[in-house]
C-alpha cells in the first residue's frame, strides 16, 4: 500500500510537471529547458542529500546503478520533452503512460510473483489511459509530426521504465537521497556536454524561469517518491501507479488548455482508478 501511495503522489506531481512542459515548450528549446530543470533539481536536492542521506551505505554498486539510472532518466526526459513539444497532450501522454507493463515484466523477470489479476489491473490502467487519448477529437496535426511525437513518446516510456527498475535497485543497494542526487547530477552533466557538442541554441523565455524552478521541485519530489518505494514491499506498484501522470496531464490540458474531452473518455478515467484500486487490495 505504501508503494502504491508513493506512486499516486508521483503521478500527481509529474502530471503537473508535464503540463508545465507542454505550456513552456512553445517558446523554449527542449534540451536547454531539460538541463535547466535537472540542474535546478540537483541544487534543491543537495542540502537534503547532504543532511539526511546515508552516504555510508553508498557502495560502488549503488553509485554505478545510480549513475545508470540517471542516464536512463535523461533519455526518457529528452524523449518526453520532445514529444510534448511537437504533439498534443492527448496523443503523447497515453503512450508515455504505458511503461507499467515494462515495469511489471521486469519484476516478474526478477522472480517477483505477479498474479493474473495484477496483470489485468495493469492492462486496465494502461488501457484506460490510452482510451482517454484514443477517444478524442481530431486536432488536424500533420501526420509526420504525429508520427514523430509517437516515436519520442515510445522512447520516453522505455526510458522511464528503465529508470524506475535501475533506480529502485540502486536504492536497495544504497540510500534514496544520494541515489537520486548522483543520478540527477550525472544526467545534467552528460546532457550539458551533449548540448555543447551539438551546439544547441540556448533558447529559454525569461518569463518561464519561475515555471522551470517549479518543474524542478515537482520532478525531484516525484522521482524521489518512486525511488523511495524501492525499499518497500512491491516497489513495482509505485511505477504502475505513477503512470497516472499521463491522465493528470490530459485532465489539466482539458481544463486549462481547452483540449476537448469526449464523454467516452471519462469511462477511461473510471477504468484507470478501478485498476489502481484493485492493486491496493
Amino acid at each position: 500500500m505504501i508503494s502504491l501511495t508513493l506512486g499516486v503522489l508521483a503521478a500527481l506531481l509529474w502530471g503537473l510537471h508535464d503540463f508545465c512542459v507542454r505550456y513552456v515548450s512553445a517558446r523554449s528549446a527542449p534540451l536547454p529547458m531539460l538541463v535547466t530543470v535537472l540542474g535546478m533539481g540537483s541544487l534543491l536536492l543537495l542540502p537534503l542529500a547532504a543532511g539526511w542521506g546515508d552516504w555510508g551505505a553508498m557502495n560502488g554498486r549503488a553509485f554505478g546503478l545510480a549513475a545508470l539510472s540517471g542516464l536512463a532518466y535523461m533519455l526518457g526526459c529528452i524523449a518526453l520533452y520532445n514529444a510534448f513539444a511537437i504533439g498534443p497532450v492527448r496523443l503523447v501522454a497515453p503512450i508515455l503512460g504505458s511503461f507499467p507493463i515494462l515495469s511489471l515484466a521486469w519484476a516478474a523477470a526478477r522472480g517477483q510473483p505477479v498474479s493474473m489479476g495484477q496483470w489485468l489491473a495493469v492492462l486496465a490502467i494502461v488501457g484506460g489511459i490510452a482510451a482517454v487519448g484514443i477517444w478524442s477529437h481530431k486536432d488536424g496535426a500533420a501526420q509526420a509530426r504525429a508520427g514523430a511525437a509517437i516515436g519520442w513518446a515510445v522512447l520516453g516510456a522505455a526510458g522511464w521504465a528503465a529508470t524506475f527498475a535501475i533506480g529502485q535497485a540502486a536504492t536497495v543497494a544504497g540510500s534514496p537521497l544520494p541515489v537520486q542526487l548522483v543520478g540527477r547530477v550525472v544526467a545534467a552533466l552528460v546532457l550539458g556536454c551533449l548540448i555543447l557538442a551539438l551546439r544547441v541554441e540556448w533558447r529559454i523565455d525569461r518569463r518561464h524561469w519561475p515555471v522551470l524552478v517549479g518543474m524542478a521541485f515537482l520532478d525531484v519530489t516525484a522521482l524521489g517518491a518512486v525511488l523511495t518505494a524501492g525499499g518497500q514491499p512491491r516497489p513495482e506498484f509505485a511505477a504502475v501507479a505513477s503512470s497516472l501522470f499521463g491522465l493528470v496531464t490530459i485532465l489539466l490540458a482539458w481544463r486549462f488548455l481547452r483540449e476537448p474531452m469526449a464523454r467516452a473518455q471519462w469511462l477511461g478515467v473510471a477504468v484507470v482508478f478501478a485498476g489502481i484500486a484493485y492493486l491496493a487490495i
